[in-house]
Protein backbone atom coordinates (compact mmCIF):
# COMPACT_ATOMS: atom_id res chain seq x y z
CA UNK A 1 0.00 0.00 0.00
CA UNK A 2 1.05 3.59 -0.61
CA UNK A 3 -0.06 7.00 0.66
CA UNK A 4 -1.90 9.25 -1.80
CA UNK A 5 -0.33 12.66 -2.40
CA UNK A 6 -2.30 15.85 -1.94
CA UNK A 7 -4.15 18.04 -1.82
CA UNK A 8 -3.64 19.41 -5.34
CA UNK A 9 -5.84 21.72 -7.41
CA UNK A 10 -6.71 21.78 -11.12
CA UNK A 11 -6.27 25.40 -12.20
CA UNK A 12 -8.48 25.40 -15.33
CA UNK A 13 -11.73 26.46 -13.69
CA UNK A 14 -10.07 29.23 -11.66
CA UNK A 15 -8.05 31.06 -14.32
CA UNK A 16 -9.40 34.44 -15.36
CA UNK A 17 -8.49 37.92 -16.52
CA UNK A 18 -7.95 39.45 -13.09
CA UNK A 19 -5.26 38.88 -10.47
CA UNK A 20 -4.48 36.53 -8.84
CA UNK A 21 -6.05 34.30 -11.47
CA UNK A 22 -4.36 35.63 -14.61
CA UNK A 23 -0.80 34.34 -14.22
CA UNK A 24 1.03 31.33 -12.85
CA UNK A 25 2.94 33.06 -10.07
CA UNK A 26 -0.08 34.66 -8.43
CA UNK A 27 -2.46 31.72 -8.78
CA UNK A 28 0.18 29.44 -7.27
CA UNK A 29 0.50 31.75 -4.26
CA UNK A 30 -3.30 31.81 -3.98
CA UNK A 31 -3.42 27.99 -4.11
CA UNK A 32 -0.66 27.57 -1.53
CA UNK A 33 -2.36 29.99 0.87
CA UNK A 34 -5.37 27.67 0.98
CA UNK A 35 -3.28 24.60 1.79
CA UNK A 36 -2.71 22.99 -1.59
CA UNK A 37 0.59 21.24 -2.21
CA UNK A 38 0.49 20.98 -6.01
CA UNK A 39 -1.18 22.44 -9.09
CA UNK A 40 -2.44 20.65 -12.19
CA UNK A 41 -1.75 22.92 -15.15
CA UNK A 42 -4.01 23.14 -18.23
CA UNK A 43 -1.70 22.78 -21.22
CA UNK A 44 -3.92 24.92 -23.46
CA UNK A 45 -3.89 28.09 -21.34
CA UNK A 46 -1.00 30.43 -22.17
CA UNK A 47 -1.57 32.40 -18.98
CA UNK A 48 0.17 29.58 -17.14
CA UNK A 49 2.24 27.74 -19.78
CA UNK A 50 3.27 27.97 -23.42
CA UNK A 51 3.13 24.29 -24.30
CA UNK A 52 5.05 24.58 -27.56
CA UNK A 53 7.86 26.49 -25.85
CA UNK A 54 7.82 23.94 -23.03
CA UNK A 55 8.26 21.15 -25.56
CA UNK A 56 11.24 22.86 -27.15
CA UNK A 57 13.02 24.21 -24.07
CA UNK A 58 14.03 22.35 -20.93
CA UNK A 59 15.23 25.64 -19.45
CA UNK A 60 11.76 27.18 -19.92
CA UNK A 61 10.28 24.18 -18.09
CA UNK A 62 12.78 24.74 -15.31
CA UNK A 63 11.50 28.33 -15.09
CA UNK A 64 7.92 27.08 -14.82
CA UNK A 65 8.93 24.63 -12.08
CA UNK A 66 10.79 27.44 -10.32
CA UNK A 67 7.72 29.69 -10.25
CA UNK A 68 5.63 26.86 -8.82
CA UNK A 69 8.33 25.86 -6.33
CA UNK A 70 8.72 29.45 -5.14
CA UNK A 71 5.13 29.27 -3.93
CA UNK A 72 5.92 26.05 -2.05
CA UNK A 73 4.13 23.83 -4.56
CA UNK A 74 4.80 21.07 -7.07
CA UNK A 75 3.29 20.42 -10.49
CA UNK A 76 1.09 17.36 -10.17
CA UNK A 77 0.42 16.89 -13.90
CA UNK A 78 -0.36 18.65 -17.14
CA UNK A 79 -3.97 18.45 -18.36
CA UNK A 80 -4.64 18.23 -22.12
CA UNK A 81 -8.40 17.69 -22.19
CA UNK A 82 -9.34 20.35 -24.75
CA UNK A 83 -6.48 19.23 -27.01
CA UNK A 84 -7.37 15.55 -26.79
CA UNK A 85 -10.98 16.41 -27.54
CA UNK A 86 -9.96 17.72 -30.96
CA UNK A 87 -7.96 14.62 -31.91
CA UNK A 88 -11.30 13.02 -32.80
CA UNK A 89 -14.42 15.12 -33.18
CA UNK A 90 -17.64 14.37 -35.05
CA UNK A 91 -18.60 17.06 -37.61
CA UNK A 92 -21.85 17.73 -35.74
CA UNK A 93 -19.78 19.46 -33.05
CA UNK A 94 -17.39 21.38 -35.27
CA UNK A 95 -18.82 24.83 -34.60
CA UNK A 96 -18.81 24.40 -30.83
CA UNK A 97 -15.39 22.74 -30.65
CA UNK A 98 -13.76 25.33 -32.89
CA UNK A 99 -13.50 27.49 -29.78
CA UNK A 100 -10.95 25.02 -28.36
CA UNK A 101 -8.45 25.89 -31.11
CA UNK A 102 -6.86 29.12 -32.39
CA UNK A 103 -8.94 31.01 -34.96
CA UNK A 104 -6.67 30.02 -37.86
CA UNK A 105 -7.90 26.42 -37.50
CA UNK A 106 -11.63 27.26 -37.38
CA UNK A 107 -13.87 25.83 -40.10
CA UNK A 108 -11.10 23.36 -41.03
CA UNK A 109 -11.65 20.14 -39.03
CA UNK A 110 -8.79 18.23 -40.66
CA UNK A 111 -6.22 20.95 -39.98
CA UNK A 112 -7.66 21.46 -36.52
CA UNK A 113 -7.20 17.78 -35.70
CA UNK A 114 -3.63 17.85 -37.01
CA UNK A 115 -2.96 20.87 -34.81
CA UNK A 116 -4.42 19.02 -31.80
CA UNK A 117 -2.18 16.02 -32.43
CA UNK A 118 0.87 18.30 -32.57
CA UNK A 119 -0.22 19.89 -29.28
CA UNK A 120 -0.62 16.50 -27.64
CA UNK A 121 2.88 15.55 -28.74
CA UNK A 122 4.18 18.86 -27.40
CA UNK A 123 2.45 18.28 -24.07
CA UNK A 124 4.08 14.87 -23.80
CA UNK A 125 7.52 16.38 -24.42
CA UNK A 126 6.78 19.17 -21.96
CA UNK A 127 5.74 16.59 -19.35
CA UNK A 128 9.03 14.83 -19.94
CA UNK A 129 10.96 18.07 -19.48
CA UNK A 130 9.03 18.76 -16.27
CA UNK A 131 9.77 15.31 -14.88
CA UNK A 132 6.12 14.24 -15.06
CA UNK A 133 5.10 10.72 -16.06
CA UNK A 134 1.34 11.12 -16.55
CA UNK A 135 -0.95 13.67 -18.19
CA UNK A 136 -4.74 13.85 -18.29
CA UNK A 137 -6.87 14.06 -21.42
CA UNK A 138 -10.12 13.34 -23.21
CA UNK A 139 -10.36 10.76 -25.98
CA UNK A 140 -12.55 12.81 -28.28
CA UNK A 141 -15.56 11.22 -29.92
CA UNK A 142 -16.66 9.89 -33.27
CA UNK A 143 -19.51 7.74 -31.93
CA UNK A 144 -21.17 9.44 -28.98
CA UNK A 145 -24.03 10.77 -31.09
CA UNK A 146 -25.03 7.10 -31.54
CA UNK A 147 -24.88 6.42 -27.78
CA UNK A 148 -28.61 5.63 -27.60
CA UNK A 149 -29.22 3.05 -30.35
CA UNK A 150 -32.00 4.77 -32.24
CA UNK A 151 -32.05 4.56 -35.12
CA UNK A 152 -30.51 1.12 -34.86
CA UNK A 153 -26.74 1.23 -35.24
CA UNK A 154 -25.57 -0.52 -38.41
CA UNK A 155 -23.60 -3.68 -37.70
CA UNK A 156 -19.89 -2.93 -37.52
CA UNK A 157 -20.30 0.79 -36.77
CA UNK A 158 -18.93 0.64 -33.22
CA UNK A 159 -15.96 -1.47 -34.29
CA UNK A 160 -15.19 0.93 -37.13
CA UNK A 161 -15.44 3.91 -34.79
CA UNK A 162 -13.02 2.48 -32.27
CA UNK A 163 -10.64 1.38 -35.00
CA UNK A 164 -10.49 4.96 -36.25
CA UNK A 165 -10.13 6.34 -32.73
CA UNK A 166 -7.22 3.98 -32.09
CA UNK A 167 -5.67 4.86 -35.45
CA UNK A 168 -5.56 8.52 -34.41
CA UNK A 169 -4.31 7.89 -30.89
CA UNK A 170 -1.71 5.14 -31.30
CA UNK A 171 0.94 7.45 -32.83
CA UNK A 172 0.44 9.84 -29.91
CA UNK A 173 0.62 6.98 -27.42
CA UNK A 174 3.78 5.66 -29.10
CA UNK A 175 5.35 9.11 -28.78
CA UNK A 176 4.35 9.22 -25.12
CA UNK A 177 5.78 5.77 -24.48
CA UNK A 178 9.13 6.85 -25.91
CA UNK A 179 9.13 9.74 -23.44
CA UNK A 180 8.00 7.72 -20.44
CA UNK A 181 4.63 9.48 -20.24
CA UNK A 182 1.19 7.89 -19.86
CA UNK A 183 -2.05 9.41 -21.21
CA UNK A 184 -4.76 9.17 -18.56
CA UNK A 185 -8.16 9.40 -20.21
CA UNK A 186 -10.87 11.00 -18.10
CA UNK A 187 -13.87 8.76 -18.73
CA UNK A 188 -16.53 11.35 -19.41
CA UNK A 189 -19.97 11.46 -21.06
CA UNK A 190 -19.61 13.01 -24.51
CA UNK A 191 -16.35 11.12 -25.09
CA UNK A 192 -16.08 7.76 -26.79
CA UNK A 193 -14.22 6.65 -23.66
CA UNK A 194 -16.85 7.26 -20.99
CA UNK A 195 -17.03 4.04 -18.94
CA UNK A 196 -15.23 0.76 -18.33
CA UNK A 197 -16.64 -1.02 -21.37
CA UNK A 198 -15.55 1.71 -23.78
CA UNK A 199 -12.11 1.89 -22.17
CA UNK A 200 -11.76 -1.86 -22.69
CA UNK A 201 -12.80 -1.51 -26.35
CA UNK A 202 -10.12 1.13 -26.81
CA UNK A 203 -7.47 -1.00 -25.12
CA UNK A 204 -8.31 -3.90 -27.42
CA UNK A 205 -8.05 -1.70 -30.52
CA UNK A 206 -4.69 -0.26 -29.38
CA UNK A 207 -3.32 -3.73 -28.62
CA UNK A 208 -3.41 -2.85 -24.91
CA UNK A 209 -1.07 0.06 -25.36
CA UNK A 210 1.02 0.52 -22.17
CA UNK A 211 0.63 4.32 -22.28
CA UNK A 212 -3.19 4.25 -22.24
CA UNK A 213 -4.39 4.72 -18.65
CA UNK A 214 -7.32 6.20 -16.68
CA UNK A 215 -7.99 9.48 -14.90
CA UNK A 216 -10.50 8.43 -12.25
CA UNK A 217 -13.29 10.93 -11.56
CA UNK A 218 -16.22 9.41 -9.63
CA UNK A 219 -18.58 12.30 -10.41
CA UNK A 220 -19.00 11.17 -14.01
CA UNK A 221 -19.95 7.70 -12.85
CA UNK A 222 -22.57 9.03 -10.43
CA UNK A 223 -24.20 10.88 -13.32
CA UNK A 224 -24.15 7.66 -15.38
CA UNK A 225 -25.46 5.65 -12.38
CA UNK A 226 -22.41 3.37 -12.34
CA UNK A 227 -20.86 1.65 -9.33
CA UNK A 228 -17.85 3.94 -8.92
CA UNK A 229 -16.40 1.86 -6.06
CA UNK A 230 -16.50 -1.43 -7.94
CA UNK A 231 -14.89 0.40 -10.85
CA UNK A 232 -11.76 0.82 -8.69
CA UNK A 233 -11.76 -2.90 -7.89
CA UNK A 234 -11.90 -3.72 -11.60
CA UNK A 235 -9.61 -1.07 -13.12
CA UNK A 236 -7.25 -0.05 -10.32
CA UNK A 237 -4.21 -1.23 -12.29
CA UNK A 238 -5.01 1.36 -14.95
CA UNK A 239 -5.78 4.32 -12.66
CA UNK A 240 -2.89 6.81 -12.71
CA UNK A 241 -4.68 10.11 -12.00
CA UNK A 242 -7.51 11.14 -9.68
CA UNK A 243 -9.88 14.11 -9.85
CA UNK A 244 -11.64 14.65 -6.54
CA UNK A 245 -15.05 15.94 -7.62
CA UNK A 246 -18.45 15.46 -6.03
CA UNK A 247 -21.83 14.91 -7.68
CA UNK A 248 -25.41 13.98 -6.90
CA UNK A 249 -28.23 12.26 -8.75
CA UNK A 250 -31.90 12.73 -7.85
CA UNK A 251 -34.16 11.21 -10.53
CA UNK A 252 -37.70 12.51 -10.75
CA UNK A 253 -40.88 12.12 -12.75
CA UNK A 254 -39.76 14.61 -15.39
CA UNK A 255 -36.16 13.71 -16.25
CA UNK A 256 -33.28 11.40 -15.41
CA UNK A 257 -29.78 10.63 -16.69
CA UNK A 258 -30.23 12.59 -19.92
CA UNK A 259 -31.32 15.76 -18.11
CA UNK A 260 -34.00 17.07 -20.46
CA UNK A 261 -31.64 19.70 -21.98
CA UNK A 262 -31.93 21.61 -18.70
CA UNK A 263 -29.27 23.87 -17.22
CA UNK A 264 -27.00 22.16 -14.70
CA UNK A 265 -28.78 23.55 -11.65
CA UNK A 266 -32.08 21.93 -12.75
CA UNK A 267 -30.74 18.54 -13.88
CA UNK A 268 -31.34 15.41 -11.76
CA UNK A 269 -27.62 14.70 -12.04
CA UNK A 270 -25.30 17.59 -11.31
CA UNK A 271 -21.78 18.30 -10.07
CA UNK A 272 -21.31 19.66 -6.55
CA UNK A 273 -18.51 21.01 -4.41
CA UNK A 274 -16.71 18.52 -2.19
CA UNK A 275 -18.89 17.25 0.62
CA UNK A 276 -22.12 18.64 -0.85
CA UNK A 277 -22.90 15.64 -3.06
CA UNK A 278 -23.33 11.90 -2.72
CA UNK A 279 -19.87 10.51 -3.49
CA UNK A 280 -18.47 8.26 -0.77
CA UNK A 281 -14.94 9.63 -0.68
CA UNK A 282 -13.98 7.69 2.45
CA UNK A 283 -14.40 4.44 0.54
CA UNK A 284 -12.70 5.85 -2.56
CA UNK A 285 -9.60 6.94 -0.66
CA UNK A 286 -9.58 3.61 1.19
CA UNK A 287 -9.74 1.58 -2.00
CA UNK A 288 -7.16 3.63 -3.86
CA UNK A 289 -4.81 3.39 -0.87
CA UNK A 290 -5.43 -0.35 -0.60
CA UNK A 291 -4.48 -0.84 -4.24
CA UNK A 292 -1.33 1.26 -3.97
CA UNK A 293 -2.33 4.42 -5.85
CA UNK A 294 0.41 6.92 -5.00
CA UNK A 295 -0.49 9.75 -7.38
CA UNK A 296 -2.09 13.07 -6.55
CA UNK A 297 -5.60 13.71 -5.28
CA UNK A 298 -6.57 16.77 -7.34
CA UNK A 299 -9.54 19.02 -6.66
CA UNK A 300 -11.56 19.72 -9.79
CA UNK A 301 -14.14 22.31 -8.87
CA UNK A 302 -17.39 22.24 -10.84
CA UNK A 303 -20.53 23.26 -8.98
CA UNK A 304 -23.68 24.99 -10.17
CA UNK A 305 -24.47 26.42 -6.71
CA UNK A 306 -21.35 27.20 -4.69
CA UNK A 307 -18.73 29.76 -5.78
CA UNK A 308 -15.36 28.64 -7.08
CA UNK A 309 -13.55 30.50 -4.30
CA UNK A 310 -15.53 28.81 -1.53
CA UNK A 311 -15.18 25.46 -3.26
CA UNK A 312 -11.40 25.90 -3.40
CA UNK A 313 -11.16 27.02 0.25
CA UNK A 314 -13.14 24.04 1.45
CA UNK A 315 -11.51 21.59 -0.96
CA UNK A 316 -7.98 21.57 0.46
CA UNK A 317 -8.89 20.53 4.04
CA UNK A 318 -11.51 18.11 2.69
CA UNK A 319 -8.92 16.24 0.64
CA UNK A 320 -6.29 16.43 3.39
CA UNK A 321 -8.74 14.91 5.88
CA UNK A 322 -9.42 11.98 3.53
CA UNK A 323 -5.81 11.08 2.74
CA UNK A 324 -4.88 7.91 4.58
CA UNK A 325 -1.39 7.54 5.98
CA UNK A 326 -1.11 3.85 5.16
CA UNK A 327 0.14 1.54 7.85
CA UNK A 328 3.59 0.00 7.64
CA UNK A 329 2.79 -2.89 9.97
CA UNK A 330 -0.04 -5.30 10.70
CA UNK A 331 -2.30 -4.36 13.61
CA UNK A 332 -1.74 -7.75 15.26
CA UNK A 333 2.05 -7.81 14.99
CA UNK A 334 2.29 -7.47 18.78
CA UNK A 335 0.85 -10.98 19.18
CA UNK A 336 3.37 -12.63 16.88
CA UNK A 337 6.66 -14.27 17.66
CA UNK A 338 9.84 -15.52 16.13
CA UNK A 339 9.01 -18.17 13.54
CA UNK A 340 11.22 -20.78 11.90
CA UNK A 341 10.49 -23.86 9.80
CA UNK A 342 10.32 -26.13 12.85
CA UNK A 343 7.57 -24.03 14.41
CA UNK A 344 5.69 -23.84 11.12
CA UNK A 345 5.77 -27.62 10.88
CA UNK A 346 4.58 -27.92 14.48
CA UNK A 347 1.64 -25.59 13.82
CA UNK A 348 0.71 -27.67 10.78
CA UNK A 349 1.03 -30.91 12.71
CA UNK A 350 3.82 -32.14 10.49
CA UNK A 351 6.61 -34.38 11.63
CA UNK A 352 10.13 -33.07 11.57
Amino acid sequence: MKTIKGPAIFLAQFLGEEAPFNNLKDICRWSAAMGYKAVQIPAWDKRVIDIEKAAESKSYCDEIKGIVSEAGLEISELATHLLGQLVASHPAYDTMFDTFAPSEWHNNPVARSEWAVSQMRAAAKASHHLGLHVMGSFSGSLLFHTMYPWPQRPKGLVKAGFEELAKRWVPILDHCKDLGVEVCYELHPGEDLHDGVTFERFLEMTNHHPSAKILYDPSHFVLQQMDYLQFIDIYHEHIRMFHVKDAEFHPNGKSGVYGGYQDWVDRPGRFRSLGDGQVDFKQIFSKLSQYGYDGWAVLEWECCIKSAEQGAREGAPFIADHIIEVTQKAFDDFAGGEIDQVKLNQILGLKK
